[in-house]
């Protein structure tokens, strides 16, 4: 007799609840922002999109450095700097002995899921810290972020003092937030709160994007 393969239903962020925006299954299991009405324009100069079901882990220990250079992570030198790895995920390193990882859109974020899944408890000092249901993760990118970031965070994230690769865990629209300037091609900054914050974040971020037409896209713009 054939066993029936039961898919798990796709996972559900916080930002689905707008019944404006459309989602849509991506990947294994993954639902994600469809907005077909984006630009590359808007990209370019201000775009807002929810990345809350891409996988993310951490890790925490003195050994957990060895841990994800065994993985075949480089890592990053020093606290509070992220280090975009050769598959497109980012390695940001939180304190000196704790590190988050941000899965890619090149593979809807199997790999880091994988990861998680195969982390056993040894005598080593590396422990996992679960993030997909503690952290929503948005992403706001175009030559105007700055300018919207500015509105909501008391610290400097202008390109002279905030680089591509930097951390700021600071507050952004009175939220604990970790903002990673995750720069390549274009301005980029991802930012990572607490869940239950989410959607109020969401909505004080578009208000600020209003002053320079800034709209929501979906991640069909970014693959």
């Amino acid at each position: 007799m054939q066993t029936e393969k039961i898919l798990q239903p796709a996972e559900r962020s916080p930002i689905a609840n707008i019944k404006a925006l459309n989602y849509k299954d991506f990947g294994r299991g993954k639902s994600f922002l469809d907005q077909t009405t984006a630009s590359d324009k808007i990209i370019q100069q201000c775009a807002l999109v929810d990345l809350t079901n891409l996988a993310r882990v951490g890790f925490r220990g003195t050994d957990s450095a060895a841990y994800l250079q065994n993985l075949g992570y480089q890592l990053p030198e020093t606290a509070n700097t992220a280090v975009q790895q050769s598959n497109g995920e980012w390695l940001a390193r939180l304190s000196a002995t704790e590190y988050l990882i941000l899965g890619t859109l090149n593979d809807f974020g199997v790999h880091v899921t994988d990861i998680e899944q195969n982390w056993q408890m040894t005598e080593q000092g590396n422990y996992l810290l679960p993030r997909q249901d503690s952290h929503a993760w948005l992403q706001i990118s175009g030559q105007y972020i700055v300018d919207v970031m500015a509105k909501l965070c008391g610290v400097d994230l202008s390109p002279a003092a905030f680089i591509s690769g930097q951390v700021a865990q600071t507050s952004v629209a009175r939220i604990n937030c970790i903002v990673i300037n995750a720069s390549t091609d274009i301005p980029k900054f991802y930012m990572l709160c607490d869940r239950a914050s989410a959607l109020y974040l969401w909505h004080v971020i578009l208000d600020a994007m209003t002053e320079f037409e800034g709209q929501v896209v979906g991640v069909n713009t970014l693959i």
